[in-house]
């Protein structure tokens, strides 16, 4: 039996140790890949108080040094469900079950795929999310990157500093990034950015792309874009597939919770991305992981 079971270890989640730590919660905190979440996939971070630029997987690293400095217990696992039963929380893994007194879901986002025909076969493989990870390997070769938001236009202007040539498939008629960061990537020379326009196949020999088809949204003409990499900036969606039945979650799967982060279960919170809110973002992140610990300490006083 542990007091808090914090379910990801991006900033949220991270935070959420640190604070339940300092008030003496036995806390075990469960993530089912590298910590830092969305934010270790990220070049550099302007917008942090107190860092003029960093780069997202140094202060990854930070967070989770500090939470493991407080000796928080970690643990690797992909969360499948959460249970309330007589009044406390079974979090089930692939291979454990954490018995806990209350829980705070900081399980963030996965990236939206296109959902066509080889993508499964070729992620990892000619298709990525990454262009950190996998950036240096398409190193003066043609890639293609799909979507127009700060994602998208943030890794390509990172991706024409690598490749030979970057072509940029929006399907809006605009870019939805920052225009600082609409602006810096425009500048770059080996940038070609194709509006309003739709990736409908991937063109695969020897299982191995060669490039894209994309149809024009308006005539429906298609063309073919030779390519050796593709990288997918097309939206997130929430990563609550463990809350399956616990009718918390809006129809587009994100966790209702009010101000104090409680969801509608007693003892069970939300904080972060995962959850129904206006801001997105690392400062806000962080804000929802002190906030919940702040009202799991009045819910543990309440029930004890």
């Amino acid at each position: 039996m542990v007091d808090l079971v914090i379910i990801g270890a991006g900033p949220a989640g991270l935070t959420a140790a640190i604070y339940a730590m300092r008030a003496n919660l036995k806390t075990v905190i469960i993530e089912k890949s590298a910590p830092g979440g969305q934010i270790v996939n990220t070049g550099e971070i302007e917008n942090y108080t107190g860092f003029t630029k960093l780069s997202g997987g140094d202060l990854a690293l930070n967070m989770f040094n500090h939470a493991m400095s407080l000796g928080v217990d970690y643990a690797y696992g992909d969360v499948e469900s959460v249970i309330k039963k007589d009044n406390i929380f079974h979090v089930k893994t692939e291979s454990e079950t954490y018995i806990s007194k209350a829980v705070i879901v900081a399980s963030g986002m996965i990236q939206r795929k296109l959902g066509l025909e080889h993508e499964e076969m070729l992620s990892s493989n000619g298709i990525s999310w990454c262009a950190i990870c996998d950036g240096p390997i398409y190193k003066g070769e043609n890639v293609v990157v799909v979507g127009g938001g700060n994602s998208a236009v943030e890794e390509a202007s990172y991706l024409s500093t690598l490749v030979n040539h970057l072509t940029i498939i929006q399907n809006l008629p605009h870019f939805t990034a920052d225009k600082k960061a609409i602006d810096h990537l425009m500048k770059q020379p080996n940038v070609t950015v194709i509006f309003n326009t739709l990736v409908t196949r991937f063109v695969v020999e020897a299982d191995k792309i060669t490039g894209v088809e994309v149809t024009d949204n308006d005539t429906k003409e298609t063309q073919i874009i030779p390519c050796k990499g593709v990288f997918e900036y097309i939206g997130w969606l929430p990563n609550t597939y463990m809350l399956k039945g616990l009718n918390i979650t809006n129809p587009w799967g994100y966790i209702e919770a009010n101000e104090k982060m409680e969801t509608a279960i007693p003892g069970l919170f939300a904080a972060g991305d995962v959850r129904v809110k206006q801001i997105r973002q690392v400062v806000t992140a962080t804000a929802d992981g002190a906030i919940a610990v702040q009202n799991v300490l009045k819910y543990l006083e309440a029930r004890d």
